[in-house]
């Protein structure tokens, strides 16, 4: 242990932070990128006033939860404590409405992703810009307001993401990553910037409904992979480790979201590589070689770190609910004297998956928490649906479950495939993969393409954001690779990696599972009209 510890004492590490939807995750990667050290902090969005949020004083205090948990293992595995690392990245849920005054207050809670209600403006956006606006993104959002005449509009004086918010906490800085930034407002490929003409258009409509400001004068500055995004303050210090610790100086690498480090966690950033990345929501990304003939509203176009373009499927839905049957699983266990944890009651939930019938037995499983783009939802209503002749038992009770999970972006890959976009392998990360062949499985037979996993999977993007902090810190000592370069020669040369390939029994349960499943949004829809 004395040369690992010799690097954590030399600061010849990086610190990668996530503030993801249910966990705050701190990872310290060594000089080779393999992980050191570990922390987490749970935490939960709150719906209030029908908006779904997480305030300002959770975000602060679950960086310095996360940190301090960190720190703690670093003293626990090597015997010393954590003052220095050698560079630094924050990661984050992209899209969402973080709004600013000139003195810094924000104006409104935190908007995030999750939230539904800039249809409208969405849809204006849309169609004014040639260009798919999301409900999530973030000038969605503002437009919303704009539409919408709220009063905090007119003090808006700057606007981020949750990820760009803590980077300037922690720096000074109000910078994003391009892969970030590509989520907020559409980026131009060959500038790597906000695109001008669409900036301009946005200023026009917004103009004629009495806001005047500039769009560019409220966007934090965009900056791509390598780049050095400023310097942990004595202030950002502070935050992450009140304990003075931590020391201030330490090179940051530009702020970016989750789809951007889980790119970089799955080595999906090159031309026909894609990832999936599995959690409370569940999206995949797929790097493209053209782009796309025409505009969908299923199909976020975003770029990898570096500014190439991705086509983003994304759905609001991921595992939660398959989550909240595990939590129940585990208190049945215990209410009979069992002590199994969750991993595993995870585990026997996701081998009683494989046991079930291909088509799920008739079960349908609806993990729609919230509304769901893809399939037209505003709201949503979880669920489980079946005829008195289907078979209900762990196995199909636990298959379709995962089913639940994967079919929404199944049915946004479908576009996709019919765009003729060609992908040699998704590679899948995320909690939902460590149980080994499962997800894994089925993944492959939703999306109809061979499934990858990696021995870095469980990691997810805070060892992503800590391996770009790695890039941004060699760049600065000269190196002149490209990121896709980079990792396939430095991080995942030596890489063990799993490969499913479609079973074709799956692939025939899961489209049959699927026509089903189409069909009963219906009673979905009628679900979200009939309760409140």
């Amino acid at each position: 242990m004395s040369p690992l510890r010799d690097a954590v004492v030399a600061g010849r590490t990086t610190l990668g932070i996530e503030l993801g939807s249910t966990n705050i995750k701190a990872c310290l990667v060594g000089p080779d990128q393999a992980t050191l050290a570990v922390g987490s902090h749970t935490w939960e969005n709150q719906f209030v006033d029908r908006v779904w949020t997480y305030s300002l004083e959770a975000v602060h205090e679950g960086l310095a939860a996360a940190f301090a948990a960190l720190a703690s293992d670093v003293r626990e595995r090597y015997g010393v404590g954590l003052r220095t690392v050698g560079g630094l990245g924050v990661s984050a849920m992209m899209h969402g409405y973080l709004a600013f005054d000139a003195a810094d207050h924000l104006l409104v809670p935190f908007r995030t992703w999750r939230n539904t209600s800039t249809g409208p403006a969405a849809a204006e956006l849309t169609e004014a810009l040639g260009f798919n606006i999301p409900l999530r993104w973030s000038v969605a959002h503002l437009y919303q307001a704009v539409v919408d005449a709220e009063p905090h509009v007119p003090d808006v004086a700057s606007l981020t993401t949750l990820a760009g918010y803590v980077h300037l906490l922690l720096t000074g800085e109000r910078v994003l990553g391009v892969g970030d930034a590509s989520g907020v407002f559409p980026v131009d490929a060959a500038t790597g910037d906000y695109d001008a003409a669409m900036l301009a258009t946005f200023d026009s409509l917004a103009a004629q409904r009495g806001f005047t400001t500039p769009l560019r004068d409220l966007l934090p500055a965009v900056l791509p992979a390598g780049a050095t995004a400023g310097h942990l303050t004595a202030a950002g210090a502070a935050l992450l480790d009140p304990t003075g610790a931590l020391q201030p100086g330490v090179p940051l690498c530009p702020p970016e979201g989750d789809a951007g480090t889980g790119m970089v966690a799955t080595n999906a950033v090159a031309p026909r590589t894609g990832n999936v990345s599995a959690g409370t929501s569940i999206f995949a990304m797929v790097v493209l070689e053209r782009a796309l003939a025409r505009v969908h509203e299923e199909i976020d176009v975003v770029t990898t770190p570096s500014g190439d373009p991705v086509a983003m499927v994304h759905c609001n839905n991921g595992s939660s609910e398959l989550g909240a049957w595990a939590g129940v699983f585990g208190q049945f266990a215990r209410a009979i004297g069992s002590d199994a944890d969750q991993d595993a009651v995870f585990a026997a939930l996701l081998g009683a998956a494989l046991e079930g019938a291909p088509d799920g037995g008739g079960l349908l499983a609806y993990n729609y928490l919230s509304g769901e783009t893809i399939t037209g939802l505003d709201e949503g209503r979880p669920m489980i649906v079946r005829t008195p002749g289907s078979t209900l038992d762990l196995a199909n009770f636990a298959r379709t479950q995962l089913y639940g999970v994967f079919a929404t972006l199944a049915l946004g890959m479908r576009t996709l495939a019919a765009e003729g976009v060609e992908v040699d392998a998704l590679l899948a990360h995320g909690g939902l993969f460590r149980t080994a062949g499962v997800a894994q499985r089925l993944l492959a037979a939703a999306v109809g393409a061979p499934v990858a996993v990696a021995s870095t999977a469980g990691e997810g993007g805070a060892w992503g954001v800590a391996v770009l902090a790695a890039y941004t810190v060699a760049v600065a000592g000269g190196e002149s690779r490209t990121l896709a370069a980079w990792l396939d020669e430095q991080v995942f040369a030596q890489a063990e990696t799993v490969v499913a390939a479609p079973d074709p029994a799956d692939v025939a349960g899961m489209a049959a599972y699927l026509e089903t499943y189409t069909a009963g949004l219906a009673v979905q829809h009628a679900a979200v009209a009939a309760i409140h």
